[in-house]
């Protein structure tokens, strides 16, 4: 109860006190003074309610504020599984939401990607108008040892669960644990959300090669080493049910991840990690977004990352460069066949690579500029797949993209974004894109 409500209960106690001073007055003095009463009972909700808006905004303020004095994250590159990284509120759920939509302008109506099939996910973004997925997430501690987060997908064909896991909180050893459904340590930006990439999309081989950000059900266990530079490894036992994977018998687990990272700081002004995964899986039906085709066999997946930033002494607020690159090999054996098995089965031993480099300059608190090339080498296909999406014809796809993007505020981004895509042979595909991305509520930070 507020000191101004107090004084408005003890002026009335007095005044019920001194009734029989008043009792005979008129009636109309009495409605007066009620009248005068209701009045000041909303001029202190009013001022309640302002009292409470400030405190929001101060809070507001605080957050961004800390976000600009955060040290160099290469100290903590990475959010590991066993680290800490919920609000401050405990054990009371973050719940945050974010709206994410494009304008996409393409010169060519034909997406495929020549030498390769893609997942449902995979494919290029929808041209004109369109509202991208958008996200709702919870996340809180469960109580000292365990940590939560579940993470919807909404959209205009429905709600899909992107992300619901548990995980371990301060084991012993720098040990670590995950379980449920999470993306998947695979190269740099896999298990980061889109809404946090550089770029309106992602680059070739992350669509290609991980259906543009491959995730699944399993548990991990990782395990930060007690050494001077930042070292952590770990691994996935995966169910292997969704793209570049695709089981009929999920009964038993039907692909493992395993990755190894490492890091630091060069001085006070520049940080970098690295890291080296693969994905591991025996897919029995695979099937692409741009064929009837089935692959089976086995399918190795390999990848390399590496990032690297510069800021003034570690403070990436006003000014920052940052460069990154994957590599990506994928390693298959096994047989193609159409789904109703009118080829039959075709032999398939061979392997495919992609890669990608970017580079960003961040010249002014709100305001980065950016470019990126990526290309795709569908390598040897055999000639019984002529005239299938799997046919290259010896092309090597590629992409080169330009972006600005300008930030008001750690919540609201708005970013326009030219590429210039060559997919298949003789063929040009020039892109438009406008994107914005809102965020309302206390979203947990990202991982460096």
């Amino acid at each position: 109860m507020t000191p101004i409500f107090m004084g408005m209960v003890c002026m009335a106690a007095l005044l019920s006190l001194s009734a029989p001073a008043w009792a005979h007055s008129d009636a109309s003095d009495l409605q007066s003074l009620k009248a005068d009463l209701v009045k000041m009972q909303n001029r202190i909700n009013q001022l309640e309610q302002a009292q409470q808006q400030q405190a929001h905004q101060q809070h507001v303020h605080q957050q961004q504020a800390q976000q600009q004095q955060t040290p160099s994250a290469a100290t903590n590159p990475v959010t590991p599984v066993s680290g800490v990284q919920f609000n401050d509120n405990m054990f009371n759920p973050s719940v945050s939401a974010i709206f994410n939509g494009h304008f996409g302008a393409f010169s060519n109506k034909n997406p495929a990607i020549a030498g390769f099939g893609t997942g449902e996910e995979g494919g290029r973004i929808n041209d004109g108008l369109s509202l991208d997925e958008s996200e709702l997430s919870i996340a809180s501690n469960v109580d000292d040892k365990f940590t939560a987060q579940l993470t919807a997908a909404l959209s205009g064909d429905g709600i899909e669960l992107e992300e619901a896991y548990v995980k371990s909180l301060g084991l012993p050893s720098g040990l670590g644990f995950k379980a449920g459904r999470f993306f998947q340590p695979i190269g740099y930006i896999n298990d980061h959300h889109t809404h946090s990439d550089d770029f309106a999309d992602r680059a070739l081989p992350n669509r290609i090669f991980l259906n543009n950000g491959y995730r699944d059900d399993g548990a991990m266990a990782s395990w930060i080493l007690p050494t001077e530079t930042y070292a952590e490894i770990g691994g996935s036992l995966l169910r292997g049910a969704d793209f570049p994977v695709g089981r009929i018998d999920q009964s038993k687990p039907g692909a493992w991840v395993a990755y190894g990272r490492v890091g630091g700081d060069i001085g006070t002004n520049h940080n970098w990690l690295a890291s080296l995964s693969t994905l591991q899986s025996r897919p029995d039906e695979r099937k692409s977004n741009d064929d009837n085709l089935i692959f089976r066999g086995d399918s190795d997946l390999y990848a390399a990352s590496l990032r690297y930033a510069w800021s003034p002494n570690g403070n990436n607020a006003q000014k920052e460069v940052t460069m990154q690159a994957e590599y990506f090999l994928r390693d298959e054996h096994g047989t193609y066949e159409s789904v109703d098995n009118a080829t039959g089965a075709i032999a398939y031993n061979g392997y495919q690579t992609g890669w990608y480099a970017q580079g960003l300059y961040k010249f002014h608190q709100q305001w980065r500029i950016g470019a990126r090339y990526s290309e795709l080498d569908p390598r040897n296909t055999p000639s019984e797949l002529a005239g299938t999406v799997l046919d290259s014809s010896g092309h090597k796809p590629w992409n080169a993209a330009f972006m600005a993007d300008w930030t008001n505020s750690e919540f609201s981004r708005i970013r326009l974004q030219y590429g210039y895509e060559e997919p298949a042979a003789n063929t040009r595909d020039h892109q438009v894109m406008l994107q914005y991305i809102m965020g309302i509520g206390a979203h947990r930070a990202h991982a460096f």
